[in-house]
């Protein structure tokens, strides 16, 4: 059994940035593919960022691509998303995922931490 919380959410101006934190209970984090996905108003759960149980691979959508980064830190158990020139369309809860064998696919996913919302305001 896999717990995350995330963390790091608020309200940020247009351009500004944000580091999301996900901090994740069980032995067995440093196995786990790792994803960030997020959900505006109204629409469907969207992929961001995925990292596989190394670090070796990430993978982005194209939307954030070249202003986002994740990276994780298997001795402390954590993942982050480095979120920069961030815009008013980046606004969502942001939701840290666990163990998927196909990173983009968030139905893929055994386990979720309850989210945090973020506002980029214009």
């Amino acid at each position: 059994q896999v717990q995350l919380v995330e963390s790091g959410g608020g309200l940020v101006q247009a351009g500004g940035s944000l580091r999301l934190s996900c901090a994740a209970s069980g032995r067995t984090f440093s196995t786990y593919t790792m994803g960030w996905f997020r959900q505006a108003p109204g629409k469907d759960r969207e992929f961001v960022a995925a990292i596989t149980w190394s670090g070796a691979n990430t993978y982005y959508a194209d939307s954030v691509n070249g202003r986002f980064t994740i990276s994780r830190d298997n001795a402390k158990n954590t993942v982050c998303l480095q979120m920069n020139s961030l815009k008013p369309e980046d606004t969502a809860v942001y939701y840290c995922a666990a163990d998927s064998p196909a990173p983009l696919q968030p139905i893929m996913y055994g386990y979720w931490g309850q989210g945090t919302q973020v506002t980029v305001s214009s």
